[in-house]
């Protein structure tokens, strides 16, 4: 039987979640806050403040059309374009994360890979040392160590990776 973009899906998501789960009790130990870049409908984003709920969470979206109760508070929401909105955050925030989730895949590999390069070069401003960034794509930073991925993650399906 051929997988269907169904299946597809729900081994992203599952991807996802696991790779989210990991992300957190590795940093755990280890003060910042968390950036989330693509609120989309907020799932990934309602994860993350239940499995770090005494973490300050910022969240990055284009334009907001998430569930009412997946938004962020005001205070804790940049809205925009990533080129003017990572760098006004490190501005105000500076070197501050512990954690980046970026889930900003668009299906187009194209435009898919010119963002993660930029990517690569505003969110190390961001990070704190030793700081993660988990990514639906593969984001070619300059300092920064891949991690093996959660059991069951399939390669190229999610990217772990340790900011120096």
């Amino acid at each position: 039987m051929a997988r269907s973009r169904l299946d597809s899906v729900i081994r992203r998501l599952m991807a996802q979640r696991d790779c989210l789960n990991s992300a957190a009790g590795r940093v755990d130990d280890m003060p910042g806050l968390i950036l989330e870049l693509g609120l989309g409908n907020g799932r990934t984003f309602d994860h993350l403040r239940g499995l770090l709920p005494d973490r300050d969470i910022y969240v990055f979206e284009r334009k907001v059309a998430a569930h009412p109760d997946c938004i962020p508070a005001d205070n804790r929401l940049f809205l925009g374009d990533l080129t003017e909105t990572l760098p006004d955050a490190a501005a105000r925030l500076g070197r501050s994360a512990a954690l980046v989730h970026a889930d900003i895949g668009s299906g187009h590999a194209d435009i898919d890979r010119e963002l993660a390069s930029m990517l690569a070069a505003l969110l190390p401003p961001l990070v704190l040392p030793g700081g993660l960034v988990i990514s639906d794509q593969d984001i070619p930073f300059e300092n920064a160590t891949p991690l093996p991925l959660p059991d069951g993650v399939d390669e190229g399906r999610y990217y772990f990776r340790r900011l120096g």
